[in-house]
């Protein structure tokens, strides 16, 4: 079954990188770079180039639902770090960039992070088949949390946010995605044949809830930035949240860790996130936007 996970997360990591590509040019297109508005959004419901890439990303997260049932966090999550190398090189051939060092470095510094991670996590974490219920109840409440916060800074600081804190907030809401996925999954396979009666009815709202904040953010980081950008974001941190949460939350940590083998998991994670900084910042479409709104303000100014 690990195998058949391994698989399906490659597949669908392939599919989400595809969609990703695909609902960014959309976005760009549609908004210029300006913030995405609710009209907006419903224009986006009637372009096919949207609406392909939402089936694509569609089949890739249910690919990844299927896999984050078969088989651990740990193993399942880091994959989609393929889709990052996979959509820089459509996206810079749809738009027409040179990748330069800065973001060749970037990407590195993302996939490398994120494998090291993930090589390490296996070594010291085990699978908990047995997910209680107050585990269920902390994870929902921290979601709660999570979905708060976010959900003010985007009311509040709409105009203002840019496309790294849009990442930030889809990947860690995307994380808790992952992690209530493969709890209801569980319930819903449980041996003692009561299938949705297994389920908890707020760990479907708070998933709904997160999975619909998430997939706003996703489209407005869309809007101000590039796609392999918003796929970085969530190749990285989305991975991150739903390990720490099964190592801190669900147990999947082996009592026998070593502090040298910690730090070196503090340190993957850190290499990863670093690249995602980078790549926000030094990514060609993100300076030619800045060259471009330079120039703009300098023609305004004469």
């Amino acid at each position: 079954m690990v195998w058949l996970a391994v698989g399906l997360a490659l597949l669908g990591a392939f599919c989400l990188a595809l969609g990703a590509q695909r609902q960014g040019s959309a976005v760009k297109a549609d908004t210029g770079g300006l913030a995405l508005s609710s009209n907006g959004f419903l224009r986006l419901l009637r372009n096919p180039r949207w609406v392909f890439g939402l089936l694509l990303l569609c089949a890739g997260m249910a690919m990844n639902a299927v896999a984050l049932v078969s088989a651990p966090l740990t193993v399942v999550q880091p994959i989609g770090a393929i889709a990052l190398v996979i959509t820089t090189i459509i996206n810079a051939k749809d738009q027409d960039l040179t990748i330069n060092r800065a973001t060749v470095v970037a990407i590195t510094a993302c996939v490398t992070g994120s494998a090291l991670f993930v090589l390490l996590a296996v070594n010291v974490t085990q699978e908990n088949h047995d997910v209680t219920l107050a585990d269920e109840v902390t994870i929902v409440l921290l979601l709660v949390l999570a979905v708060g916060l976010f959900g003010t800074l985007a009311v509040m600081f709409r105009h203002r946010i840019n496309a790294f804190i849009y990442i930030l907030g889809a990947g860690v809401l995307f994380g808790f995605v992952a992690v209530l996925t493969r709890i209801i999954g569980k319930h819903l396979l449980d041996p003692n044949g009561l299938f949705l009666l297994n389920v908890q009815w707020y760990s479907v709202v708070a998933l709904i809830a997160a999975g619909g904040l998430g997939s706003w953010f996703v489209q407005s980081a869309y809007s101000s930035g590039p796609p392999d950008l918003v796929i970085a974001g969530l190749t990285v941190i989305d991975p991150l949240v739903g390990i720490a949460i099964g190592i801190v939350i669900l147990g999947e940590l082996r009592p026998d860790v070593h502090a040298v083998m910690a730090i070196a998991m503090a340190t993957a994670a850190s290499l990863a996130i670093v690249g995602v900084i980078a790549l926000s910042r030094h990514h060609p479409e993100v300076t030619k936007r800045k060259k471009d709104a330079r120039k703009a303000v300098g023609r305004a100014s004469r």
